[in-house]
């Protein structure tokens, strides 16, 4: 989808450096902490082998354990989890027209070098691939076999954002390829790096109003860009966006069946147990409803959006169930 800066911007006043503070509009009740931060995402495949052997020789990613029906991924060098694969033999792909639930995830990457060795990679080994520059960022764009979305990206330096009043700017311009291939000063992709981390997740929603709603009154992210047509983006801590919502797959867009690809779950952890109580209360307070659970001795809440896709919070240390009650 390209949609310039003029497109969203028009003839606005003229930019203004995004210092931290002058961006974003914050909910009016409980807001997520400045370091949350997004933990993996579980993906539904209809066959684990053909889609271990995307994730690993396409993406680079190495396996940190895998079971029956089941695998978790990770960067090379690195043992925290970005993909848990969850296998239902026979699971339809996700229609071109796109379901509610999972628009991409996306792992961003710790340079431009490594970002330019990825482009390298996929063009020696003819991956069909889309890309954009986003202003903020520069990213690459992918389906695994099952048809769902990945972005693979690198940040710009903040001091490089920019801001229309108090909103971010952000849009989906052509990517400089030459440029990054040349950051890439002829190293060879040798997989994903170490310090690769889960950016952002992108939804499709049925409704912009109730993603707000939902995301920011409730959950407490901040909005950061909201006039992208059909679209809102939504983060914490003045980062561009942990979260991205769009209306794209259309007002009859149906969630997935059971039986489906799709996003089953995607996390985002927060500093402290406290904060994660915190976050809990304002989704009640707002009449949704947060479950705990305590798994692998370790205690989270889950939720689940307005259309049925599941969100876990937790704490990056993995806080033991017996230390929570």
């Amino acid at each position: 989808m390209g949609i310039s800066r003029q497109n969203i911007f028009g003839n606005a006043p003229g930019p203004q450096p995004a210092v931290p503070g002058t961006y974003g509009t914050a909910p009016t009740g409980f807001r997520l902490p400045d370091t949350t931060t997004l933990g993996q995402v579980k993906l539904q495949v209809s066959d684990l082998g053909r889609s271990l052997a995307f994730y690993e020789q396409t993406l680079g990613l190495r396996v940190l354990d895998r079971r029956v029906g089941r695998a978790v991924l990770g960067p090379h060098g690195d043992e925290s989890a970005l993909v848990e694969l969850h296998e239902h033999a026979g699971a339809k792909p996700v229609p071109r027209g796109g379901r509610l639930g999972l628009y991409h995830f996306a792992i961003l990457l710790p340079d431009r070098p490594n970002l330019g060795r990825l482009i390298r990679h996929l063009g020696e080994t003819n991956v069909r691939m889309g890309s954009a520059d986003h202003l903020v960022s520069e990213a690459l764009y992918l389906q695994d076999p099952d048809n769902l979305g990945i972005e693979i990206y690198v940040d710009r330096p903040r001091s490089a954002w920019r801001r229309v009043g108090r909103e971010l700017m952000m849009a989906t311009d052509p990517l400089d390829l030459r440029s990054l291939l040349t950051a890439a000063e002829g190293s060879a992709w040798t997989g994903m790096p170490a310090g690769a981390v889960m950016g952002h997740v992108h939804l499709h929603v049925g409704e912009i109003a109730a993603g707000s709603a939902f995301f920011s009154g409730a959950l407490g992210f901040d909005q950061t860009v909201w006039h992208y047509p059909g679209a809102l983006f939504l983060g914490a801590g003045g980062y561009h966006h942990h979260l991205g919502t769009n209306t794209w797959a259309g007002a009859g867009a149906l969630p997935p069946a059971a039986g489906d690809a799709q996003l089953l779950e995607w996390a985002i952890e927060l500093p402290d147990w406290a904060s994660v109580t915190a976050a809990g209360e304002s989704l009640s307070r707002s009449g949704f409803i947060a479950e705990r659970r305590d798994d692998h001795d370790s205690a989270s809440l889950v939720t689940r959006d307005p259309w049925g896709t599941q969100i876990r919070l937790t704490t990056r240390d993995r806080t033991p169930a017996a230390a929570v009650g």
